[in-house]
């Protein structure tokens, strides 16, 4: 914990920081575009995750990446069609 923000709070608001910087940098309104967003993301970080348990952001974005279909079983490793009679049809 640094300043009460988790590390890869701490690492979604400096990217957030270096890629408005990035961008922007030779703007005329630099404060306004690159400061007061990453100071609203920390500010939603912070008050977005209290009563959430440790380590949700990063539990959330791994949620949010992972396949929408979960088995308990593996994906077949051959394909074989099932069995058919064979009949008059």
């Amino acid at each position: 914990m640094l300043l009460g923000f988790e590390v890869i709070d701490m690492l979604a608001i400096l990217f957030v920081l270096s890629a408005l910087n990035f961008i922007f940098s030779q703007s005329s309104m630099k404060l306004l575009l690159v400061w007061v967003p990453t100071i609203l993301l920390a500010a939603v970080l912070r008050y977005g995750k209290r009563g959430k348990p440790d380590k949700f952001l990063a539990h959330w974005l791994r949620y949010q990446f992972k396949p929408g279909v979960y088995s308990a079983f593996l994906p077949p490793t051959i394909d074989v069609p099932p069995p058919s009679l064979k009949g008059n049809r």
